[in-house]
């Protein structure tokens, strides 16, 4: 199974509150939240990790071509400026054609354990996705997900409906048939995560829904604190 992780945004905001690393490097209790990431998929069975950053990332670049060194599976670096997530996704989807993968922002942040569950249970389902889903919300603008009794997944909400009990926690996992859908956006000038996602139900995907008690995202300088506190079990 292979990973990838979408780091090609600015981090502007939290540039303009003070950060001075880029958000990749940006340490969540010692270490790089790039480099977390990377731990984990490794520990949990990655053949092959997938990352994109910016043109405008030299010292991320530097890191992650050190760390293509030191790790023990292919670590693939794509350097990029895209308009959006679903642009950086597009870039990483070559890599990523012939097998199931997750995908995730470099700043979504989980605890292992329950990620770990999610990815097994996918690696055992004949679903076409797995989505981690949180009823947790700390973010501004949620994407709301509607479900059957079955946590199957039935639609992707700006706004929640009487059946949204969870919002995105954006970590998908996803299989080859979904690249499809993705390249069928991109063809249409679509440039949302959200709207490929929508179209994925619209494709007639299996996707389902999968808890977790919380997921954060690190968009603002006070959201380090809060995502330290949660990953040192304090939250």
């Amino acid at each position: 199974m292979k990973f990838a992780i979408i780091s090609a945004g600015e981090g502007s905001r939290l540039s303009q509150e003070g950060v001075t690393l880029p958000k990749p490097l940006v340490q969540l209790n010692g270490v790089a939240m790039i480099d977390r990431l990377i731990r984990i998929f490794i520990r949990n069975g990655a053949d092959k990790v997938v990352v994109i950053i910016n043109n405008e990332s030299p010292l991320t670049k530097e890191h992650l071509a050190k760390l293509q060194q030191e790790t023990e599976v292919p670590l693939e670096v794509v350097v990029k400026t895209t308009p959006s997530s679903m642009h950086s996704f597009y870039e990483l989807s070559s890599y990523l054609q012939d097998d199931k993968f997750c995908l995730t922002t470099v700043d979504t942040i989980f605890r292992e354990e329950e990620f770990a569950a999610f990815i097994e249970a996918f690696k055992r389902a004949d679903n076409d996705g797995y989505m981690a889903v949180t009823d947790y919300i700390d973010d501004e603008k949620p994407l709301y997900i509607s479900t059957d009794g079955a946590l199957n997944i039935t639609g992707f909400h700006d706004a929640a409906t009487s059946e949204c009990r969870y919002i995105s926690g954006g970590i998908y996992c996803l299989t080859p048939t979904a690249i499809r859908t993705l390249n069928a956006c991109m063809d249409k000038g679509m440039s949302r995560m959200r709207n490929f996602q929508r179209q994925l139900v619209a494709d007639g995907l299996k996707l389902k829904a999968y808890p977790f008690k919380k997921i954060l995202d690190v968009d603002h300088a006070g959201d380090i604190v809060k995502a330290e506190a949660f990953l040192a079990g304090k939250e």
